[in-house]
């Protein structure tokens, strides 16, 4: 098996205590992650990694830089962002207990591993700045860009009427269409 993502152990394999590193730049083959933000293929994946032989199978402990794209999740502007993520994966040696990584003849393949890392570690809501307003959600503008100096038309015409009223509660403020009954 080749790729870039494949690296061989066999001068390693069932050998305590022999370790090796390696550096790793290569384009990612496939979109990673499927919300606001991924990582789009053929975008640069360096790994930084250490395989150690041990009693089990090869411990493979290292980080990932890339780059993620995508949109912001309040307002919707365009964002690309680093991310570095550290991985430790146990790649155990094929026998009777079934594992998620195992060493495949001479060699182990790092891709699905840093492929699950990173798309994990891609944040759930992005967004642009972290005081970032969003949208204005009667004129769909970004809030952020927005004068402000424009006023807001009524959604409905039916609460058009409730505009009059204000939220102060002065005993002594007018209401529109009530009359003062009260004697002093």
């Amino acid at each position: 098996m080749t790729g870039p993502f494949v690296i061989p152990v066999i001068d390693i394999v069932r050998r305590a205590g022999e370790m090796r590193e390696f550096e790793i730049d290569a384009p990612a083959p496939d979109k990673w992650g499927e919300g606001l933000v991924s990582v789009p293929a053929g975008e640069n994946i360096g790994i930084d990694v250490r395989l150690e032989s041990v009693h089990e199978g090869i411990l493979a402990s290292g980080s990932v830089e890339t780059a993620y794209s995508g949109v912001c999740g309040r307002c919707l502007t365009d964002i690309a962002e680093g991310v570095e993520v550290e991985f430790q994966e146990l790649f155990a040696y094929p026998g009777d207990e079934t594992s998620d990584f195992e060493v495949q003849d001479d060699h182990v393949d790092l891709e699905t591993l840093v492929r699950d890392a990173i798309v994990l570690s891609l944040p759930f809501q992005p967004v642009c700045q972290p005081d970032c307003p969003g949208l204005d959600p009667v004129t769909g503008e970004r809030l952020a860009e927005s004068t402000g100096a424009q006023q807001r038309e009524a959604l409905d015409p039916r609460w058009a009427a409730l505009q009059d009223f204000t939220t102060d509660h002065d005993d002594d403020a007018p209401r529109l269409g009530v009359e003062n009954t009260e004697e002093s």
